[in-house]
């Protein structure tokens, strides 16, 4: 590691990161299919092994925690025991990061649980179990919303939004961002936009973007339509996710585009949580957007290398040689 990358890494531990959103946890099924199934054509798969992780917001709280940045994780559990596995996994990484859980129990609700079955490093499928929330579901958690921001020192706050309810009343959140003069970054979901009004970066993907904008032919189409939406919304910035085509950057003083830095794409799974949590440390730590979007392209391409929902660790991130 250079001197660069050394007093970059170091800002990062300065960092403080409140993120906001759907908690999850990701569930793995490891095994090994030999046989099909005289039932159905199907496979049968032997479990040899199971996993627990933290999904969805938890896991964009995890990603930033381990590169190093002071975490708050708000968001929405059941009483049940994915919950306590929730809990008892940010508990113990609490030992060796600094990641502080504030997650609002609500008994009617199931923890929202992403199931992954894989076979020889292949994922044969995912079940998912979960149940929409309400906005009279998350109406209290505005209250405790405010209160860490009043008790944060200049957090940059990433929203999480996996479309499971959570942030029914992001809308206020923004705002109450807004009026603290702090940076707000949200990874969107769904078609409706205006919610996220006022935001300092949206991160949505191609397929998220065109169920917004529509589809588009050129770049110079798609420049158009995301910098229209973009002074809609009155987004400081929207950053294009392009998978294998890299990254791309509107901002009101122009385009700027990030290559791919993909060595080999073994599973996406989650990588969208690395790059937002990658991105929320650079700007916390007083990295310009251009040069914290660089470094996250970079954290995208090392984690999609990995199976399954993963982190970046400073040492990846940080190289000789190689700095934002």
């Amino acid at each position: 590691m250079n001197s660069i990358d050394a007093q970059l890494s170091s800002n990062f531990t300065s960092a403080k990161i409140l993120v906001c959103g759907d908690v999850m946890l990701d569930r793995y099924w490891f095994g090994d299919v030999e046989r099909i199934s005289p039932e159905a054509p199907v496979p049968v798969l032997l479990v040899g092994q199971s996993e627990e992780r933290l999904g969805g917001a938890a896991n964009v709280a995890l990603n930033a925690a381990t590169l190093g940045a002071n975490v708050s994780l708000l968001g929405a559990v059941g009483a049940d025991d994915a919950a306590q596995l929730v809990r008892n996994l940010l508990t113990d990484l609490a030992n060796k990061y600094h990641i502080a859980q504030h997650l609002f129990e609500i008994a009617a609700m199931p923890t929202t649980v992403k199931l992954r079955v894989v076979a020889r490093q292949q994922q044969m499928v995912r079940i998912d179990f979960e149940r929409k929330l309400k906005a009279e579901d998350v109406t209290p958690l505005l209250p405790q919303f405010n209160a860490l921001l009043g008790n944060l020192t200049k957090p940059v706050v990433v929203f999480s939004d996996y479309g499971k309810g959570t942030l029914a009343v992001v809308s206020d959140m923004i705002a109450a961002c807004r009026a603290h003069g702090l940076v707000s970054l949200v990874d969107p979901k769904g078609e409706d936009y205006e919610k996220y009004r006022g935001a300092t970066v949206l991160t949505p993907n191609r397929q998220e973007l065109r169920q917004v904008v529509g589809g588009w032919q050129t770049e110079q189409q798609l420049c158009e339509k995301a910098q229209a939406l973009r002074k809609r919304l009155a987004l400081d910035a929207l950053l294009l996710t392009r998978s294998e085509e890299g990254m791309t950057l509107f901002q009101e003083t122009g385009v700027q585009h990030f290559p791919a830095q993909a060595r080999e794409v073994f599973d996406v799974s989650g990588a969208g949580d690395t790059v937002i949590a990658t991105l929320a440390c650079g700007l916390a730590s007083g990295l310009a957007l251009p040069r914290a979007v660089a470094l996250a392209n970079k954290a995208g391409g090392i984690v999609v290398g990995k199976l399954g929902t993963a982190t970046v660790l400073p040492s990846e991130l940080f190289t000789d040689g190689e700095h934002a």
